[in-house]
């Protein structure tokens, strides 16, 4: 039995997770540090969230490139994204802003990919090695 993992899902799961993370934890999760548990404002889950964010999203949209489209279009929408989610870690007081463009941006990358993936299906170009 021979299953193929689709990244650019799990990437797009990986970036809505993070998405509902932080924007509707707060919301709903309020009462948690009365039980002693701080998921809010936990540096170690947010940079463990970003983390996966940037692994799954860095090989999903690697693999679309080498393996199928060759388009840098997914790595350019995917990086200005992840650009978004690290200034929202350094810049708490505009977290909410700066989150749209971030999570836009890393699903788009990963829906674009997805997309040139399935328009080419391993299109091979001068430069492909595979």
């Amino acid at each position: 039995m021979n299953k193929k993992i689709n990244w650019d899902a799990l990437g797009i799961t990986a970036s809505l997770a993070c998405a509902i993370h932080c924007a509707l934890l707060p919301l709903f999760f309020t009462s948690l540090p009365v039980f002693g548990v701080n998921v809010i404002e936990n540096t170690f889950f947010e940079i463990l969230m970003v983390a996966v964010a940037f692994i799954l999203g860095t090989y999903a949209l690697y693999h679309g490139y080498k393996k199928h489209h060759h388009s840098a279009l997914p790595i350019i929408v995917f990086s200005v994204g992840f650009a978004f989610l690290i200034l929202k870690l350094f810049f708490a007081e505009f977290e909410h802003w700066l989150l749209i463009p971030a999570v836009f941006g890393i699903i788009s990358s990963h829906i674009i990919n997805y997309k040139f993936c399935q328009l080419h299906n391993h299109a091979h170009t001068e430069d492909c090695n595979h």
